[in-house]
């Protein structure tokens, strides 16, 4: 059907070379979108787009969790499209330490790239997405900013912040038709949990707490994101969406 579509719409994705970045982006160009990606790795980015030559896609090279950078790309993007209609902050990372173990440094770094990032795109892009007049925004979240998943607090913390960001903003960008809405993924096969999840204990310690006794997989998020971008679900906005394989749901586990 039409209306399970992409077609015409232009779309923004940062970390878009690697895990779940990587699997909207694909989905997105699948189902007819022209996709602009960043990430800070040049050989993947250029690897990715030429992947998939033919298909409408475009990139530089940025490491949003810097600020001059993320000016770069919004002015960049303000140039270059005409319409902005869903932009999706993916970009994030972790670093996994005891309370008082962190430097100042890495918690910063953790909210610039985490946090900071989203909000200065969001608001450095709200021209473009005006001018769409049903723009979508998706913040990938976690589970770890809703339960404590012994991840850090850092990031649980930069990641909580986002989710009441996406809530102040739908409620406040509503007048413009823009949706704004977080996706929360439990632990995910990717890149950034491969290390952690490469030890048994580990491994079986996430299985043995979520009820379908598995690891989620990257198309799992971003088969949500693709729905959230698309106009069928025009009226959801201001929500935090997990995906944790029934996590969130149970207090002891399956």
């Amino acid at each position: 059907m039409k209306k399970w579509s992409l077609k015409g719409k232009n779309a923004f994705v940062t970390g878009g070379t690697k895990g779940i970045g990587l699997e909207i982006v694909e989905e997105f160009l699948s189902l007819g979108a022209f996709v602009f990606i960043v990430a800070r790795d040049e050989n993947n980015l250029l690897n990715i787009i030429e992947k998939h030559k033919g298909d409408k896609i475009d990139g530089i090279t940025c490491d949003v969790s810097v600020k001059e950078d993320r000016l770069k790309v919004v002015k960049l993007l303000l140039k270059k499209l005409d319409k902005l209609d869903i932009l999706v902050n993916n970009a994030g990372s972790n670093i996994r330490k005891k309370a008082n173990e962190y430097s100042e440094e890495e918690i910063k770094y953790l909210f610039e790239l985490n946090y900071f990032s989203a909000v200065e795109l969001c608001r450095g892009l709200l021209p473009l997405m005006k001018l769409s007049q049903k723009a979508s925004i998706i913040n990938i979240s976690s589970i770890a900013s809703i339960l404590d998943d012994g991840t850090g607090f850092p990031y649980a913390s930069s990641k909580a912040a986002v989710n009441q960001f996406t809530r102040s903003l739908a409620s406040e960008w509503g007048k413009y038709n823009i949706r704004v809405n977080a996706i929360l993924p439990w632990f995910i096969k990717t890149p950034l949990t491969e290390d952690y999840l490469s030890n048994n204990e580990n491994y079986t310690k996430i299985v043995g707490r979520t009820p379908l006794n598995r690891i989620g997989m990257p198309d799992e998020v971003s088969s949500l994101a693709a729905y959230l971008a698309m106009d069928v679900s025009s009226y959801i906005t201001g929500q935090s969406i997990s995906v944790d394989g029934g996590l969130s749901g149970t207090v002891f586990g399956r």
